[in-house]
């Protein structure tokens, strides 16, 4: 028989590396208290990162660095949204980053939430959940999110062709459809924009 430690870490290992997630992630699967212990095990023994209180990651390593590289802000934050049960979208900032349109790496990651305001220090990375309007969210695909809030911060007249060619790339083609139908109730000139994006 495999123990709990061995299990949990084939599970870990079979998402990537790259992988966050917190006890929550794996309730469904083992008993909470084994998989807390089970978690603190792994980490001590180097198999796994403990980034913050109840949240780690299977690191990336890189042989040019020599090191593990820090997490990606974007899981860490989706990691704390399925432990703590929160809908989160990414900021205008925070969007524009994650896709690429804007080559500044934030100062803070803002995310807008339907959970508490919450402030965290990732690796020195500083990651901060904005309690807004539970009605402004509700996109089914986390993809949707990024776009509407990337072209509201860019805004209207600033949506060039040149950017919408960079957001078709950004995008997987699959979601094209799922996504114009996740968006059909944002503003109107999103909305055409987000269409120009998912033509096939």
């Amino acid at each position: 028989m495999q123990s709990i430690d061995n299990k949990l870490f084939n599970i870990i290992k079979g998402t990537g590396k790259g992988y966050v997630f917190s006890g929550a992630d794996f309730i469904d699967k083992f008993a909470g208290d084994n998989i807390d212990k089970a978690l603190s095990t792994l980490a001590k023994e180097n198999k796994i990162r403990r980034i913050m209180r109840g949240i780690y990651d299977f690191p990336k390593y890189s042989e040019l660095l020599a090191q593990y590289l820090s997490p990606e802000i974007d899981n860490v934050a989706h990691s704390l949204a399925r432990k703590f049960k929160w809908r989160i979208e990414p900021s205008g900032d925070t969007a524009l980053y994650l896709l690429g349109l804007s080559t500044q790496v934030p100062a803070r990651y803002v995310y807008h939430s339907d959970g508490p305001k919450r402030e965290y220090d990732v690796l020195g990375n500083q990651l901060e959940f904005k309690k807004i309007a539970l009605k402004n969210i509700g996109f089914k695909y986390a993809e949707s999110a990024l776009l509407v809030q990337a072209i509201k911060s860019l805004g209207k007249d600033n949506v060039s062709t040149e950017i919408i060619a960079l957001l078709k790339q950004k995008i997987d083609n699959k979601l094209y459809p799922k996504i114009i139908k996740d968006t059909k109730t944002v503003t109107d000139w999103i909305y055409s924009i987000i269409k120009q994006v998912c033509q096939e």
